[in-house]
């Protein structure tokens, strides 16, 4: 890379320096630098994992085995609001799927879209919460949700829509 794209990569990427440089460049700590790294941009693009590894002198290959591997980091972009509906046996057998519904409802998602258009909510089914005494459970963000029904789950959305409206 010639000098003028090194300064352009550098100030494309200068928040992802920062964050690098705070775990010292030390390639042990490539998980909790793309924990960072997905913090600040709410998922990990793929230019970015190519320029952690470069940063860190890894093969890209090994960043996004990492960032594949494990179940927290995801690739596509995620809205401000992500919302967790616990689909495990307890939360399945007392509704959760109703739930899942009047939420993709409420916000006007089709099969197969889990973000809605302005990026301020991501919905997301997971198997377990770890919290089947309080079903059917929802997390939203790191907010927990016990004994929700369909109601409660709109309005839940509905609390966060006039929220961000202020």
């Amino acid at each position: 890379m010639d000098q003028t794209a090194t300064k352009s990569a550098t100030r494309k990427f200068s928040k992802i320096c920062e964050i690098v440089d705070s775990y010292g460049r030390d390639k042990s700590k490539l998980i909790p630098i793309l924990q960072s790294v997905q913090e600040e941009y709410r998922y990990l693009p793929e230019e970015v994992l190519t320029f952690v590894a470069t940063t860190l002198d890894i093969p890209p290959a090994t960043v996004y085995g990492v960032a594949t591997f494990y179940a927290h980091f995801t690739l596509s972009p995620r809205g401000k609001y992500v919302i967790r509906i616990c689909d495990g046996t307890a939360c399945h057998v007392k509704g959760s799927i109703p739930i899942l519904e009047a939420m993709r409802e409420k916000l006007k998602l089709n099969k197969g879209q889990n973000a809605t258009a302005d990026m301020l909510f991501t919905i997301e089914t997971v198997s377990c919460l770890g919290a089947c005494g309080l079903a059917p459970a929802v997390v939203i963000n790191d907010d927990v949700y016990g004994q929700v029904t369909k109601e409660r789950a709109v309005e839940l959305i509905d609390e966060i829509i006039a929220k961000e409206k202020k």
